[in-house]
């Protein structure tokens, strides 16, 4: 039976998610690593005890959300490996995909820590830019008042039933506000995330892309902008480089996953955003939450 292993993102965080898995091998220390890399502590900012007097103590400022979402999804998979359980395929939402392409072991944790340290920081700086979640839509209009709109892409594609506006607040509001559709749901987010008005922060992140060595993966990894099964590390690199400024094609993931015949979808991290998605859009589908330690047996 073919297993496919799914990674979350930004918004599927929540306070206290760190006390569901601090029980796991090496988690403590993971998280000290963690905090002297970032410079403060993630573990009481997951708990909501931070003494940061910024909004750094707030969990959901995507410099906190990036790490610490790595941090727990990574010691999930950590002992996964160790009850020898494994994947066929892997994939992440946006930063999701630095949790797959760990798992693919294309780079260890305090690789990934970096790069989300030095992502996080600079999608927190380009800022002035909006995203709205769109459900329930005709795909031809949205894509037609889209295309006829400067200023505006499609960030995410999540689903047939759900996809995320992103650009300038003006052009957003406007393709929103003229699209028939059954709801819209501004997103509270500081930059217009996954589209081209993060090129220079997707450069500057590139240059640091460049630096670091990327093994081939031990499983085929489906990145957000070319949901096609890879293993080649420079390959993979690449396709990472362009995230920051190109859509999450999760609708064409789940697709790909369908086509390659995963029978199992494994979301391994904390909610249930992309066991929701696989359910309305994958047929004949076995759906499992790996969030805690808990789940693992623990």
């Amino acid at each position: 039976m073919t297993i496919a292993w799914a990674f979350p993102g930004q918004g599927s965080q929540k306070l206290g998610m760190a006390d569901e898995v601090i029980s796991l091998k090496g988690a403590i220390e993971r998280f000290k690593s963690a905090s002297e890399i970032l410079g403060r502590d993630l573990l009481a900012i997951c708990r909501g005890q931070s003494n940061c007097k910024d909004e750094l103590g707030d969990l959901n400022d995507t410099r906190n959300t990036q790490p610490a979402m790595f941090v727990i999804e990574s010691l999930l998979i950590d002992d996964l490996k160790r009850q020898g359980r494994k994947a066929d395929l892997l994939a992440g939402h946006s930063l999701g995909e630095f949790v797959a392409l760990y798992a693919a072991e294309v780079f260890d944790v305090q690789t990934g820590l970096v790069l989300l340290k030095t992502r996080s920081e600079l999608m927190s700086a380009a800022g002035g830019g909006a995203m709205t979640a769109v459900l329930g839509f005709d795909r031809k209009q949205l894509e037609d008042l889209v295309g006829n709109t400067s200023g505006v892409v499609i960030a995410n594609d999540n689903s047939s039933e759900q996809v995320v506006l992103s650009g300038t607040p003006d052009a957003v509001n406007s393709v929103a506000g003229q699209l028939t559709c059954k709801r819209i749901v501004p997103l509270k987010v500081s930059g217009a995330f996954h589209s081209p008005f993060m090129k220079a922060a997707a450069n500057d992140f590139a240059l640091q892309l460049d630096d670091v060595l990327f093994s081939d993966g031990v499983v085929p990894v489906l990145s957000n902008v070319d949901p096609s099964p890879v293993q080649d590390g420079d390959l993979l690199k690449e396709r990472l480089k362009r995230q920051m400024i190109t859509g999450v094609r999760w609708r064409e993931t789940m697709k790909t996953m369908e086509t390659k015949g995963v029978k199992t979808f494994v979301e391994i991290g904390p909610g249930k955003v992309l066991s929701g998605l696989a359910k309305r859009s994958m047929q004949g589908i076995t759906l499992s939450q790996v969030s805690s330690a808990n789940d693992l047996g623990h």
